[in-house]
């Protein structure tokens, strides 16, 4: 069945519906989820808080949009209204990563580069947040500017900082 059948579906109460629309786009809501919050098992965590509100705000979805945009979206607000009281680290220019900072993934001693998803890990959530929507989900700076109530602009200079960590991150 098409997702716009099992949406309309489970929107009317059908689990199965639901449920098949829940395996065909768990593993994507969860790449999402963990690459925002930085954290695999923060990610199981907000992917099943997608799909419970994907649940409960079905009867609301107008089918206007795809409906793996519209999870796709619902994905990305849960995991920033859920980061939205945490204390984000700043990050000074040349100043050496510290508090804040996710050091599971650092590079060993011996001077090896650190793979991308490891140096995603070590960004400030801010900066991995918009990296990750804009670079990896293909999010435009407007998209941006009204998720994070920053103009367009704000946007790319947030990106283009984060851009700027993650090639430190990397070791170039």
């Amino acid at each position: 069945m098409s997702d716009s059948t099992d949406a309309a579906l489970a929107a009317e109460g059908d689990y199965q519906a639901f449920e098949r629309l829940y395996r065909r786009y768990l593993s994507r809501i969860y790449s999402l989820c963990a690459r925002l919050s930085g954290s695999p098992t923060k990610g199981e965590e907000l992917a099943e808080e997608v799909f419970v509100r994907a649940w409960e705000e079905l009867p609301h979805f107008s089918g206007e949009s795809a409906f793996g945009a519209w999870l796709h979206m619902l994905a990305t607000e849960v995991v920033l209204n859920g980061r939205k009281d945490e204390t984000v680290p700043t990050i000074e220019p040349g100043r050496p990563p510290s508090e804040g900072w996710n050091d599971s993934g650092s590079a060993s001693d011996g001077g090896e580069s650190l793979d991308l998803s490891q140096a995603l890990d070590r960004l400030p959530p801010d900066a991995r947040r918009i990296f990750v929507l804009h670079d990896v989900e293909g999010y435009t700076h407007e998209d941006l500017a009204e998720i994070f109530g920053i103009t367009p602009g704000g946007s790319k200079a947030r990106l283009q900082r984060a851009r700027v960590l993650l090639k430190e991150a990397l070791g170039r």
